[in-house]
């Protein structure tokens, strides 16, 4: 029964048999004989078959809703526990925002090489991380975006304080003058890349959006942005995980937020069906603890 009810999650959340098929190494007549197997057994129908897939009945909606999520943290706990009685073996494939991966999550993945598992970083954007995932490309994910797509799980894993910042020479300018939104309009901006608008959501939740931001410079990774800071050029948006040495140091100045400081969240990605793999429910475990530490310090 516990086999033929994750193939039903799992064409639930494909919307698709085929696609059911390939997540969990099935054949498409397998799957159709688990999910007409249930379907016998409760005495309902659960889809509705279509040319390009399949629709869910509300039977479906219900058995979904009771099972879905109780299913994947059976079978997840199961995985973590067979992790933890076998020799770590295999790779764990990452994907995720470059500076994040590079500057947070790299450190934290030390237990899972002392291990001995490998682990592979890739870079991505948010559409870049959900393909990954669902084309089964990698094992896990990170994302500045809450993700909704059906056919994946997500969990906040780490949140943090995002803060203006310039040069010294730069901070003391927009600090004199007598209009502080006018001071930083005049002064140059440095944005990350457009899908991650930071410095309009800074300046609006300040009361300091006066027109719309035209960056200088817009880079897709905010180590760059810090450099060009490091210049004496501009000012931007940054994680505190970025400049705090910067400003420990004063090569760097907090430009002083009004109202408050915004905050930055990331979410761990995965699919369901990757946490049946041992390794990558031990490493799903490991960093959602690891990096869930950050949360409580905000």
């Amino acid at each position: 029964m516990l086999t033929r009810l994750r193939t039903f999650v799992e064409v639930y959340r494909q919307r698709s048999i085929s696609g059911a098929a390939r997540s969990l190494d099935l054949t498409q007549p397998a799957v159709s004989q688990h999910i007409a197997s249930l379907e016998s057994a409760i005495g309902r129908n659960l889809f509705e078959r279509h040319s390009h897939g399949v629709n869910p009945t509300p039977a479906a909606d219900e058995l979904a809703s009771d099972i879905g999520d109780r299913l994947d943290l059976a079978e997840a706990a199961l995985a973590s526990a067979r992790a933890r009685s076998a020799e770590m073996t295999g790779t764990v494939r990452i994907v995720g925002h470059a500076d994040f991966l590079s500057e947070v999550v790299a450190p934290m993945l030390v237990p899972l090489l002392e291990a001995g598992l490998r682990v592979r970083m890739e870079t991505a954007g948010l559409e870049g991380v959900i393909s990954a995932l669902t084309d089964g490309h990698c094992d896990l994910g990170l994302s500045a975006f809450a993700i909704v797509d059906r056919r994946l799980s997500s969990e906040l894993v780490h949140s943090e304080p995002l803060i203006a910042v310039a040069s010294p020479g730069v901070a003391a300018r927009i600090a004199a003058a007598d209009d502080r939104a006018t001071a930083l309009a005049n002064e140059p901006v440095l944005a990350y890349n457009i899908e991650r608008a930071l410095i309009d959501e800074w300046l609006e939740t300040n009361g300091l959006l006066r027109q719309p931001v035209s960056p200088a410079l817009i880079a897709p990774d905010l180590r760059g942005l810090r450099a060009l800071l490091g210049t004496g050029f501009g000012w931007t948006v940054l994680p505190i995980y970025l400049c705090a040495g910067e400003l420990a140091r004063g090569e760097l100045v907090e430009i002083p937020s009004p109202v408050r400081r915004i905050v930055n969240s990331y979410f761990l990605v995965w699919s369901p069906a990757a946490l049946r793999q041992p390794r990558i429910a031990h490493a799903r475990r490991t960093l959602i603890t690891r990096l869930q530490q950050g949360i409580q310090e905000i």
